[in-house]
C-alpha cells in the first residue's frame, strides 16, 4: 500500500501571533495583569530621575507636610519628599527581589540537576538543604548581615541562600522523574554525551515549574527585604527603601499618614503583581491546577 503525502498548507506567521496573545489574555488574564503591572512598576522605577525629584534632600521647614501640588505625598519627619522616596524605593525592592530570584533560580537549578542525576551526591546535597530549611530565613539573613554590615550585595546573598532548598528540591524531583524516561535512556544508549542529554532532554522539563517557583521566590524576597529594612538590618538608612520609610515614619502615622501608606501600598501592589504573575504561570503550564480549584 502506497502512502501519499498530504500537501502542506502555508500558514502565515504574522496573524497567529496576535491571536495567540489575545487567546492568552482570555484564558490566563492573571499573566497579562501581573506581567503588565510589574512591567509598569519597573519602567516607573527606572525613569525615576526624570520625574520623581530628589529623595535625599532634607528641609526641616517642610517636615510632616500634607500632600500638595509641590509635594504629591507630603514630606516625612526630616522634610524629605515622600513621593520621590517611594519611587526610588521601588528600585531597591525590585532590584533585590529580581536579582535574588535569578540567583536562587540558577543556583537551585544547578544543584538540583546534580542532586537528581548524580546519585552519589544526592544524599549529601539533600541533607545540606535540610539543614538550611531548619534555619529561619529572617534569622539567617540577620546573622549574615551582622557579620559583614548592611549593604545591598550582602542583602541579596542573605535572601538567596534560604531560598535554595525549595528550588533545589523542585528541580531534583523533576530530574528524578525525567531521567528514567525512555527517550533519555535511548539518547544515552545512542552515544549522546551526558552534557548534551542534560541540555536537550532534562533541562527543558525543569523550566516551567521553575518559572512558577521563581515568581514566588521574588515575592518572598521583596517582603524579606522590606522586613529587614524595617528592622534596621537591610539597606543602609541613607538609601530610600520602603521598609526604611515605614520604620522611620511609624511614630508619625496620625500626623502624616501618607509617609506609611505610600510605601505600604506600593509594597502591596508589587507583591500582588508578582503573585498574580506566578499564579497565572502555574495555570498556564499546568491546566489541571485551575480545574482543581
Amino acid at each position: 500500500m502506497t502512502l501519499l503525502s498530504a500537501p502542506v498548507e502555508y500558514v502565515p506567521t504574522g496573524r497567529p501571533r496576535i491571536s495567540t496573545l489575545s487567546r492568552l489574555a482570555r484564558r490566563h488574564p492573571q499573566v497579562l495583569i501581573g506581567g503588565c503591572l510589574l512591567l509598569l512598576l519597573i519602567v516607573l522605577a527606572l525613569a525615576a530621575p526624570l520625574y520623581a525629584g530628589d529623595p535625599v534632600n532634607m528641609d526641616p521647614y517642610k517636615r510632616l507636610q500634607l500632600p500638595s501640588a509641590e509635594m504629591r505625598f507630603g514630606t516625612d519627619n526630616l522634610g524629605r519628599d515622600v513621593f520621590a522616596r517611594t519611587i526610588f524605593g521601588a528600585r531597591i525592592s525590585l532590584m533585590v527581589g529580581l536579582i535574588s530570584a535569578v540567583c536562587a533560580t540558577l543556583a537551585g537549578l544547578l544543584i538540583g540537576i546534580v542532586a537528581g542525576y548524580v546519585r552519589s551526591f544526592d544524599n549529601v546535597i539533600m541533607r545540606l538543604m535540610d539543614a538550611l530549611m531548619s534555619i529561619p530565613t529572617i534569622l539567617l539573613a540577620i546573622a549574615l548581615i551582622a557579620l559583614t554590615g548592611p549593604g545591598i550585595g550582602i542583602l541579596i546573598v542573605a535572601i538567596t541562600i534560604p531560598q535554595l532548598p525549595s528550588l533545589t528540591r523542585l528541580v531534583r524531583s523533576v530530574v528524578l522523574g525525567v531521567r528514567e524516561r525512555p527517550y533519555v535512556e535511548a539518547a544515552l544508549c545512542g552515544g549522546a554525551r551526558l552534557p548534551k542529554v542534560l541540555w536537550r532532554h532534562i533541562l527543558p522539563s525543569t523550566i516551567p515549574p521553575l518559572m512558577v517557583q521563581s515568581a514566588i521566590v521574588c515575592a518572598d524576597a521583596i517582603l524579606i527585604e522590606a522586613g529587614l529594612s524595617f528592622l534596621g538590618v537591610g539597606v543602609p538608612p541613607e538609601i530610600p527603601s520602603w521598609g526604611n520609610m515605614i520604620a522611620s515614619s511609624r511614630l508619625y502615622l496620625a500626623i502624616a499618614p501618607m509617609t506609611i501608606f505610600a510605601p505600604g501600598i506600593c509594597l502591596a501592589i508589587t507583591v500582588l503583581a508578582v503573585n498574580l504573575l506566578g499564579d497565572g504561570l502555574r495555570d498556564l503550564f499546568d491546566p489541571r491546577a485551575k480545574q482543581r480549584r
